[in-house]
């Protein structure tokens, strides 16, 4: 059983053969004997000329994709074509990850901007002991412009009866 890497996978070889080319994303087949004899028997048999010619194009292969190794053996003939589990035995596997996602340029504006904020805050939080306390505004809330009124109502009356006197 022969090693399969990720470079065999995503570089193309320098014969006439070529591997599978980077973009193929999922799971990548080494190709064995027995994979190449069903593809080469595939191609006689009834099945759709666009899986033929995929059927083609990966006989020259030396690693193929899974999908397409797979949608060949479920068109092609089921009392022909050999087991699934018969079929893979031998070849190496490799899983190939598809390529980070790119953000975009108003994600990053965005992103840059939370993380400003972020290091305000927490720039905030590092010197709030020696940064000068803010007055509030007086009369800013409703408890200190009842509690204004109840003083001025007491105040007038307190003068009112002072001048009666």
């Amino acid at each position: 059983m022969a090693t399969f890497t990720e470079s065999e996978a995503s570089t193309p070889s320098s014969s006439s053969t070529s591997t599978t080319d980077h973009t193929t994303i999922g799971l990548i087949l080494s190709k064995t004997d027995t994979i190449h004899s069903f593809l080469n028997s595939a191609s006689s048999s009834n099945i759709p000329d666009i899986l033929r010619q995929s059927e083609l194009s990966l006989s020259s292969q030396q690693s193929l994709p899974y999908q397409s190794l797979r949608s060949i053996w479920t068109a092609s003939d089921p009392n022909t074509r050999p087991s699934l589990s018969l079929l893979l035995r031998g070849s190496s596997f490799l899983f190939t990850s598809p390529r980070p996602r790119q953000k975009s340029e108003e994600l990053k504006a965005r992103l840059r901007k939370l993380e400003d904020l972020a290091d305000r805050k927490a720039y905030a939080e590092l010197v709030k002991d020696i940064t000068p306390k803010e007055e509030p505004e007086p009369f800013s809330s409703y408890k200190d412009q009842l509690g204004f009124g109840r003083w001025l109502q007491f105040f007038n009356s307190f003068t009112f009866a002072l001048i009666q006197i």
